[in-house]
């Protein structure tokens, strides 16, 4: 039975974020930032970053009936997928540029002699 990597608990995680924003955006505006980590690698023996998404909620949706409600529904749509798309932009961006530097600034194992 194989054990789940980093990168598969962290697509997951977005996966969910991601589904728990469209549910929460019926009744709230959230909307998605980038978000950076610092993580230590010890076989390089230095810090590495990565990005990730996170949604945060900025208003919340009370009492509303009518065309009026779903127009403030619709905008509320608008923000959140607005966000997550410009966002999701610069994770992707800025996730090839740390993966870039990480592989130049760790250099190769050593072969031990024969």
């Amino acid at each position: 039975m194989s054990t789940p990597t980093a990168s598969t608990a962290s697509t997951a995680s977005t996966a969910s974020t991601a589904f728990a924003c469209v549910a929460g955006a019926l009744m709230s505006a959230c909307v998605v930032l980038p978000v950076t980590t610092d993580d230590y690698d010890a076989r390089c023996q230095a810090i590495t970053h990565h990005m990730e998404l996170r949604t945060v909620q900025v208003a919340a949706i009370n009492q509303c009936s009518g065309q009026g409600c779903q127009v403030v529904i619709v905008a509320a749509l608008g923000v959140t997928a607005a966000s997550a798309i410009v966002s999701g932009s610069i994770v992707v961006i800025g996730n090839m540029v740390y993966w870039a530097e990480r592989r130049s600034g760790c250099p190769a194992p050593v072969a031990a002699p024969a």
